[in-house]
């Protein structure tokens, strides 16, 4: 048996623009729906969303007969927590809050077997495997796996070029939220100076050779970094769409109530 190729670092590596949407309801029927909404690809949120080892597991298994390619975003970069999420089957992964190029080297080497790493051989009871009937598995899980990190302090920003540079690495993702609180404004992505660091970034991944990628609810700023050369852009979430389309219907009928005429008929 031989697993179909990983069409997320297939589209890193060509460059190809991709969407993307958050996953962070931790429930697997909420992502079998958004994995045929039209994304080209979806992230399950281990970091902020409530999700474990189990309902991650869950996710992946509602999707894997999806158009669109799953990522894990786990809560940190644990060795372990790495080895458990490539067992259950994740191939691609985002690991929040990377801030050298020394962190991003451990990652590496933590997705990967020995010689190469330092991931521990039990995939072969795991689902990764297909429970062991992927039969050279532990040969070929360089080749699909996908680790992607996540640039979102000032301390990060400086030392981008060096993260990206590193082998192994299959792009960097900018978190302009925690980079925004990070330079001073909190809630303001829009400052001038956080969308001059955002830009400055985008231009350092691609001068190292590896494409960039970044999350916002503002059309706007995703087209630009889209045109800037943002290759994988997150446009959404599904905890923040689910609510405003519940709050657009409701209000509807708030306001229907409020302008209909409830003076008693007179006789």
């Amino acid at each position: 048996m031989t697993l179909p190729p990983n069409g997320f670092k297939a589209a890193l590596r060509d460059r190809r623009p991709i969407i993307g949407l958050w996953l962070a309801m931790a429930n697997a029927y909420a992502a079998e729906l958004a994995g045929y909404a039209g994304f080209d690809w979806l992230v399950v949120d281990g970091e902020h969303g409530p999700n474990d080892l189990r309902s991650i597991m869950a996710q992946l298994q509602a999707l894997q007969g999806s158009p669109s390619e799953v990522v894990v975003r786990l809560p940190v970069g644990e060795t372990w927590m790495i080895k458990q999420a490539l067992d259950i089957g994740a191939r691609s992964l985002l690991i929040p809050m990377v801030d050298s190029a020394e962190q991003a080297q451990a990652l590496v080497r933590a997705v990967r077997y020995p010689p190469d790493g330092i991931r521990g051989m039990g995939a072969m009871i795991a689902r990764a495997s297909r429970f062991g009937t992927v039969a050279d598995y532990a040969e070929r899980a360089k080749d699909d796996i996908c680790l992607v990190v996540q640039a979102e302090t000032r301390a990060a920003m400086a030392d981008i070029e060096r993260i990206a540079a590193i082998d192994g690495i299959d792009g960097v993702f900018i978190g302009p939220a925690d980079l925004a609180a990070d330079m001073g404004f909190p809630g303001n992505l829009g400052a001038p100076e956080v969308q001059a660091a955002i830009e400055k970034g985008i231009a350092a991944i691609l001068k190292a050779g590896k494409p960039a990628g970044i999350l916002t609810f503002d059309e706007k700023l995703n087209r630009r970094y889209l045109e800037l050369g943002a290759s994988f852009v997150a446009v959404g979430a599904d905890v923040a769409e689910f609510s405003a389309a519940l709050q657009r219907l409701s209000s509807r009928y708030r306001q229907a109530d409020v302008n209909e005429d409830r003076t008693p008929p007179s006789y």
